[in-house]
């Protein structure tokens, strides 16, 4: 007893994950093993009891594995945030998601050279000029996730 309360440690067998776009919720209340979180200061691992965080998302790989031991589910991520809670439950909140598995490699090229022309075009300081520049940035990112190049 300290201070008149019992003193003890909280345990956490299980992650809960709620990862959602603005336009789909892909796992609400999801048990999985851990996460893998592309975060804007590098990449981290969650799993149960993690200490709570906050964390912008830079685009890039999403991985969840749903059972210990078996492979991770991998999802691109455009940017976004990821909010641990204490109660080992991690909230993804992401712009865009899309399976790895799913994308195709010249169509981000395709993005890319679209983007290039238009970044080319544009005034320095101009508002198309910053969206084309985020736009290949995110093109660049996904060609790296699924091992291609722009």
């Amino acid at each position: 007893m300290y201070g008149g309360a019992a003193v003890f440690r909280r345990s956490f067998a299980d992650m809960t994950l709620n990862f959602v776009t603005p336009l789909k919720a892909y796992y609400s209340e999801k048990t999985v093993a851990s996460v893998k979180v592309p975060g804007m200061e590098g990449e981290y691992g969650l799993t149960a009891g993690h200490t709570p965080i906050i964390s912008q998302m830079k685009p890039g790989v999403l991985s969840i594995v749903h059972e210990s031991g078996s492979e991770p589910e991998k999802f691109f991520v455009s940017g976004g945030f990821a909010l641990t809670h204490s109660t080992s439950q991690t909230d993804i909140s992401a712009m865009e998601a899309v399976k790895l598995d799913m994308i195709d490699a010249d169509a981000v090229k395709e993005t890319y050279a679209k983007a290039k022309s238009s970044f080319d075009s544009s005034e320095a300081g101009s508002t198309p000029k910053a969206a084309a520049q985020i736009q290949m940035e995110t093109a660049k990112a996904m060609a790296a996730a699924i091992g291609s190049s722009v």
